[in-house]
């Protein structure tokens, strides 16, 4: 996905309505605890419940079994979306009563996007959403570019092209993700791609070092004028047909133009 892609400027007054709550499966040996601490929930010390922003919209009923995995989902989509805004504090228990789940997978959930660079911990308050530059977003294409482009180059002279053409239903997804206008299933859709072709390269350390540069590069920055539109995810989708179909052919200069262009700042 090129870099210069920005997520929405804000939610609009939909999104920003009070959801319902996200029905979660209960986990083995869960109810005694649940019952235990029925009519006691309330906000974990120092964090603040009123005033703050409206938190994310329903999602759909959860069917995996790990609930902090589940609300993790839940929050990226939400941040990818513009549900959670740039510059926002939000606390856990807030954000668990909108989920209908406790604070402590939430709470988790955040810490795992802390991480992502996606929040910061604001201590006895919450979670801030961070407002990030572009000059962070031309860093992290240029980091990518630098891991990704020689490594796509190399595998372009050495995989058979009947081990690329196993990747074209991947390739395919991400076309079909960015007609619907989906910014939340596309930007899995992209990641799943470029883990796929760079899995050929039998290096874990670059996959994984390589998905979590792509995973920061995909937050939406403050600030930005207008949103991608559905035609500007299309052209970024196709180009990987494209370069499924000149790495298929052997033709290696179509390869490193469409590689480097791919990688390039818009």
């Amino acid at each position: 996905m090129k870099q210069g892609t920005q997520g929405p400027a804000g939610p609009d007054a939909a999104a920003l309505r009070r959801p319902g709550r996200v029905r979660v499966p209960p986990q083995p040996g869960a109810a005694e605890a649940e019952r235990g601490r029925a009519g006691t929930a309330g906000p974990a010390r120092g964090e603040h419940t009123h005033g703050e922003p409206p938190a994310p919209g329903t999602r759909p009923l959860i069917q995996r079994s790990s609930v902090r995995g589940q609300i993790l989902d839940a929050l990226r989509t939400a941040l990818l979306a513009g549900e959670l805004r740039p510059g926002e504090v939000y606390s856990a228990p807030a954000l668990g009563a909108r989920f209908g789940v406790s604070a402590t997978p939430v709470r988790e959930a955040m810490q795992q996007l802390a991480l992502e660079g996606a929040v910061e911990v604001v201590p006895n308050r919450g979670f801030r959403v961070l407002e990030r530059s572009g000059r962070e977003l031309a860093e992290l294409a240029e980091v990518r570019a630098l891991i990704e482009v020689p490594v796509m180059l190399r595998l372009a002279r050495t995989v058979p092209a009947a081990r690329w053409a196993e990747l074209r239903p991947l390739a395919e997804a991400t076309v079909r993700a960015a007609s619907a206008g989906c910014r939340a299933g596309y930007a899995e859709a992209d990641r799943a791609f470029h883990r796929a072709v760079l899995a050929l390269a039998g290096n874990d350390q670059l996959v994984r070092i390589a998905d979590d540069l792509h995973r920061r590069s995909q937050w939406p920055l403050v600030g930005v004028p207008a949103a991608p539109g559905r035609a500007d995810l299309v052209a970024d989708a196709h180009e990987h047909t494209a370069l499924l179909d000149a790495l298929i052919a052997g033709d290696a200069e179509v390869v490193r133009t469409l590689v480097e262009d791919h990688f390039a700042p818009s």
